[in-house]
């Protein structure tokens, strides 16, 4: 594996900490700004936002400049949202920092995802592309724990300076380590919309939201809930992200296991049994040990579902690989965004610390119901030889294995 590979998933570590860290970080920041802890959590919808919005634009807008310049030019938008977001005066400037820093966010994955497989041979595409996503996951181990005993420490601010000097080193490794590669040759952007004409397409990504989404609405408001309900200490916050870090790790490599094998019986576990978890967790949350394995089964169940529903956007679209897999990223994003203002709104009526949980098990029964539709889609649409709406591509479409 070449050394080019070590400063995308540099990138990606420093990604996924500065996503991921703010939930162990509300109650500071809220205190701090003086703002209550569901105004805080719209530092998590912000961001969400963002990279929904930034990764088909930055996608797009990447077509027209060679790749390692794109990554440049997108790990030096991260640096300077993290360092707005570091100095920030008041509230809405931090706000706008994280909305800065996410733009980058969606567009790095996908356009990464093409270098990291451009660098290796045919038959280590898959490994390549797993290795720089390994910074991401590894994010949830190492940097968000880390980001969160730091700013608990020394203050919220000095976490996201380390966060945006890690964008520093990840923009000299690409700068130095990732090799000139030659201008995408020109999208038809028409062809690659084409393939959102497609309801399995649509369906595959309403499932992301949603599902994804039910991790979010517990897991954004995990600090108060450990400390409020369950009774941990502030300094354990850490370790509880620690485990649904490894949870994430674990259910990452099993989901992606089990998704060439059997598609969507994968999905219909992952996202039934993610409903009965963050259901049970308003339960849970009463005790500290039955908490902590709920957290980490939570992050265990809801990445059990992201190479399924990744790989079910790419199968249906086909055409457009790289555009509908920039979008999907922004799709869980979008979930995220979805669930922790819906979290906010249950807490901020009044409903308590555990409220979010009985939103997220509703979003991710929510994404069952549909992955059943989906698969009775398909099955009725193979039944009579339907052509789909994405044209007359569709009989070329990838099959998916039941």
């Amino acid at each position: 594996m070449p050394l080019a590979l070590l400063a995308l998933a540099i990138g990606a570590f420093g990604i996924g900490t500065t996503e991921f860290v703010i939930m162990g970080l509300l109650p500071e920041v809220a205190g701090d700004f003086g703002v209550s802890i569901p105004t805080a959590g719209l530092l998590v919808t912000g961001y969400a936002l963002g990279v929904v919005i930034g990764a088909p634009l930055m996608t797009v807008l990447g077509t027209k400049v060679p790749r390692k310049r794109m990554l440049m030019l997108l790990m030096g938008l991260f640096i300077a949202g993290n360092l707005l977001s570091a100095v920030a005066p008041a509230f809405g400037v931090m706000l706008i920092g994280r909305v800065v820093a996410s733009l980058a966010h969606g567009a790095f994955f996908g356009i990464g995802s093409v270098v990291a497989a451009e660098l290796v041979a045919p038959d280590k595409k898959a490994g390549a592309i797993a290795m720089m996503f390994t910074g991401l996951t590894v994010a949830n181990v190492v940097g968000v724990p880390l980001g969160t005993l730091v700013g608990q420490t020394l203050g919220w601010r000095v976490t996201f300076a380390v966060v945006a000097a890690l964008g520093v080193l990840g923009l000299v490794g690409i700068a130095k380590l990732v090799p000139e590669l030659p201008r995408p040759k020109g999208v038809q952007l028409r062809h690659e919309l084409a393939a959102f004409k497609n309801a399995q397409v649509l369906l595959a990504m309403a499932m992301t939201v949603l599902g994804f989404g039910g991790v979010f609405a517990a897991i954004t408001y995990i600090a108060p809930m450990m400390t409020h309900i369950a009774g941990f200490a502030d300094g354990s916050v850490t370790w509880l992200l620690v485990l649904f870090g490894l949870g994430m790790v674990g259910g990452n490599l099993v989901g992606g296991k089990f998704a060439d094998r059997a598609l969507m019986p994968m999905l219909y576990v992952s996202l039934g049994a993610l409903a009965v978890v963050l259901a049970l967790f308003t339960l849970t949350a009463h005790n500290k040990i039955a908490a902590a394995v709920t957290i980490a089964l939570i992050g265990a169940l809801g990445f059990a579902t992201v190479p399924p529903l990744q790989k079910r956007v790419l199968d249906q679209a086909h055409g457009a690989p790289t555009l509908a897999s920039a979008v999907n990223i922004g799709a869980f994003n979008l979930g995220n965004a979805l669930s922790a203002w819906l979290g906010g709104i249950v807490i901020a009526a009044g409903f308590g610390y555990t409220a979010p949980n009985w939103v997220g098990a509703a979003l991710a029964a929510a994404a069952l119901v549909l992955a059943v539709l989906s698969a009775a889609l398909e099955r009725r649409d193979a039944g009579h030889g339907t052509v789909t709406a994405s044209g007359a591509h569709a009989e070329q479409r990838t099959p998916i294995h039941h």
